[in-house]
């Protein structure tokens, strides 16, 4: 039996470790980053006219989940995209791509992810994986016209590569990624996204160190904020819980989950990109066998790249040269 002694010497430094994580947990959290106008202003001027009403299914767990549908403008569908939006917005802000798809014969779909929009309580998600089981439940709910291309945009279009990487990934015949988040620890990862987050790394360090000893009593505390002005923090997700910002994104291990896709993959991005080093996305798959085709697009900045007509019309050609 261990001398009183010997166990106080264990115990001591274990429960001033999990004090400091408990002070992180509590103070270090994000902090409120200003209003980041690139990212902000451009949907001033959009065009909302036409947009669908909100459609809803039903999610395993019992959750209704919003999507907008739009159909094609004349003939018989050409084939199917789902459309994923982007870090703290919602389905609508992908209008224009939308209408886009529509008119090249697609019937396009903007979701809501849960955790934003008309899906859910905003920043929060159950368990990471959800975001899997949701999109798996809207393919089995809707009944797409073949072929089908998931399509995502900047943390959507992460999140699609993290599908697209997954045991699931044989749901859609191929994969579009719009200036995509990779990784923070991905060459293509300016810091801080360029302004657009702040990350509260000592209380995402702690969590991580929670849940992996099964503690998951503080995940819906929030580890992300964004740059939002004040006139669209009542509509949009102003910060993720520790579990949607885990799970709305690639896997942790980035590298391994492109080696893990098998699907045919395209990246479009804007040459100005403020938030990725857009010049680099071609060498990150590239470092990982992946010989995937991406499309820079002259001048366009983060948020054009869904609403110019020219970056738009690159994403439907590079949706039409994997069908």
């Amino acid at each position: 039996m261990k001398p009183l002694s010997a166990i106080l010497w264990v115990l001591v430094p274990v429960s001033a470790l999990a004090g400091v994580a408990l002070l992180a947990v509590a103070f270090g959290g994000p902090k409120d980053p200003p209003p980041m106008p690139s990212i902000n202003n451009p949907f001033k001027s959009v065009d909302f006219s036409g947009l669908p009403s909100v459609s809803h299914f039903v999610a395993r767990d019992g959750a209704s989940l919003a999507f907008r549908e739009y159909l094609p403008t004349e003939g018989a569908p050409r084939g199917s995209v789902v459309l994923v939006h982007g870090s703290s917005s919602q389905g609508r802000s992908m209008h224009v791509v939308a209408r886009a798809f529509a008119g090249a014969g697609y019937i396009a779909f903007a979701l809501d992810v849960r955790g934003h929009g008309e899906s859910g309580a905003r920043g929060r998600i159950d368990y990471v994986g959800q975001l899997e089981d949701d999109l798996e439940d809207f393919v089995r709910s809707v009944g797409m016209v073949q072929p089908a291309t998931l399509v995502g945009f900047s943390a959507g279009g992460g999140f699609a590569l993290r599908f697209a990487g997954s045991e699931r990934q044989k749901l859609f015949s191929g994969y579009v990624l719009l200036s995509p988040f990779i990784s923070q620890d991905a060459p293509t990862y300016r810091k801080n996204a360029g302004g657009w987050v702040s990350v509260g790394i000592p209380r995402l360090i702690a969590l991580t160190l929670f849940n992996a000893a099964g503690i998951h009593a503080f995940n819906d505390l929030a580890v992300v904020k964004f740059a939002l002005s004040e006139e669209v923090k009542s509509f949009l997700t102003p910060y993720y819980s520790f579990a949607l910002a885990l799970n709305f994104r690639p896997q942790r291990d980035y590298r391994a989950n492109i080696r893990a896709v098998g699907q045919p993959l395209r990246v479009v991005a804007g040459e100005a990109d403020e938030v990725h080093y857009a010049d680099r996305f071609a060498g990150v798959f590239k470092a990982e066998g992946k010989d995937v085709p991406v499309t820079l697009v002259p001048g366009i900045g983060h948020i054009p790249l869904t609403l110019d007509p020219a970056a738009v019309q690159a994403a439907v050609a590079a949706v039409k040269s994997l069908n």
